[in-house]
């Protein structure tokens, strides 16, 4: 393909377009477009409390709540037209598209540069509609779109706590307490100071608001110093008697984003020690159960959750540029790809069960091996999840279980966490075909 933008001048100087980028790019664009023109809004993970019927109801009793909920969450098909649940828009899915239509963007320049003589190099102001890209000519500015979200994220933000801070969206039915919309958490607030950092180019405001997250994570979440290292809350109303591991491992990937972007010592030896502790709790597999103790959750060293917490060691390492955890990871990924992984790259859902595999756990499953820089296992686990969950171009199922799938599109869980593993997978993916004069393979990296 020539480039309309840029003539070719010099054949010596053109690069070959990358052939992931060919490949992949058109599904990153469709998933985009399925959540951009939603309004990025859509069915959720947990949002059973937001039927219209349930809130209509002239009582309120935790366990009718409970039980619409976990039908709703449960049930091999996908009630929630029947129960009319309101879609919505989630704050974490929102952080995650922010950055995707940022990597986008980026993707789209790459794209022009290996099309025409390379001389935009380096351009953030890429003219998208005058591109030939391997996809229809995009009919929006992924820019605008990332702005637009990151705003939505500051307005949306929950007021009066010590800090930035989001939360869920909807209502959540505990067994002896209920989460309400205004109850922030760690792993909201993450990945929305992620995406706010990604995007601090477009306005300083981002930066110096997400920056104020940590004071959240110290004062209200409970920071506290223990013989192992450091310890913090997954949410203000969480149990006293069980502590969320993959949940503080964020908050400490946190900490860590914010160190490498304002350098503050005080973020990374806070982080340092957030993790310490995690390592020391880690299991003679390698991985890590979702609570300590074990037995406080239902859930074991599940798929994704342990993706979550080597993904917090390795930006450590990649961003501090430190080895302190060298032997945790080393264990915690020969765990990952051999116990939580089959050869195929479908997910398995935790150590002992293979079912139900779930696109999140195949989505962070992209994003630790592209971390990893091994490449080729993303691109199974892509080329996975493309055979068995996504049902069109650009929209994917939720689960698929042994003997059927459960066939709902949830925007966060399932294109949210697409779009963003697929954008992370093709930006390192064309970084190694420009480092190596090829396309990407096991034998390049």
């Amino acid at each position: 393909m020539q480039s309309r933008g840029v003539p070719d001048t010099d054949e010596t100087a053109v690069a070959e377009p990358s052939p992931e980028l060919e490949r992949y790019l058109p599904v990153l664009d469709s998933t985009l477009e399925y959540a951009r023109t939603r309004e990025y809004s859509g069915p959720d993970y947990g949002d059973g409390m937001s039927s219209q019927l349930l809130q209509a109801l002239p009582v309120e009793n935790r366990f009718v709540n409970l039980v619409v909920q976990e039908v709703v969450k449960r049930a091999p098909v996908d009630v929630r037209p029947l129960f009319r649940v309101e879609h919505r828009r989630n704050y974490k899915g929102a952080a995650l598209f922010t950055m995707a239509n940022l990597n986008y963007h980026e993707l789209a320049r790459r794209a022009a540069t290996a099309e025409g003589d390379g001389t935009d190099r380096g351009r953030a102001d890429v003219d998208l509609e005058s591109l030939d890209l391997a996809i229809d000519e995009p009919a929006f500015d992924p820019v605008e779109e990332a702005r637009y979200l990151a705003d939505w994220l500051l307005e949306e933000r929950i007021e009066g706590y010590s800090g930035f801070c989001g939360g869920h969206r909807h209502e959540i039915q505990h067994l002896h307490t209920k989460g309400e919309p205004s109850d922030p958490d760690i792993v909201s607030t993450t990945y929305a100071v992620r995406a706010l950092l990604q995007a601090s180019h477009l306005d300083d405001r981002y930066a110096e608001i997400a920056r104020t997250a940590a004071d959240f994570l110290v004062e209200d979440l409970n920071y506290r110093e223990v013989d192992e290292g450091a310890k913090v809350d997954y949410h203000l109303n969480h149990p006293d008697d069980a502590y969320t591991i993959n949940a503080a491992a964020l908050g400490a990937g946190m900490l860590v984003d914010l160190y490498d972007h304002f350098g503050d010592e005080e973020y990374r030896e806070r982080a340092t020690k957030v993790l310490d502790h995690i390592a020391a709790n880690q299991t003679d597999v390698g991985g890590w159960p979702y609570r300590l103790p074990a037995d406080a959750s239902h859930l074991s060293m599940d798929s994704h959750h342990n993706g979550f917490v080597i993904e917090s060691f390795q930006r450590y390492r990649d961003l501090v540029g430190s080895d302190r955890y060298a032997d945790t990871l080393s264990d915690a990924l020969e765990f990952y790809r051999n116990d939580l992984f089959e050869l195929d790259g479908a997910p398995n859902f935790d150590e002992t069960s293979a079912y139900p595999r779930d696109i999140h756990a195949s989505t962070q499953g992209i994003l630790v091996f592209t971390r990893e820089g091994d490449l080729e296992m993303a691109e199974r686990i892509l080329r996975w999840v493309l055979a068995n969950l996504q049902v069109e171009d650009g929209r994917f199922y939720y689960r698929k279980y042994r003997f059927h799938t459960k066939r709902v599109t949830l925007m966060r869980w399932c294109q949210a966490w697409m779009s963003y593993a697929t954008s992370e997978y093709l930006l390192a993916a064309t970084d190694a075909d420009a480092a190596t004069g090829g396309p990407s393979s096991p034998h390049s990296l």
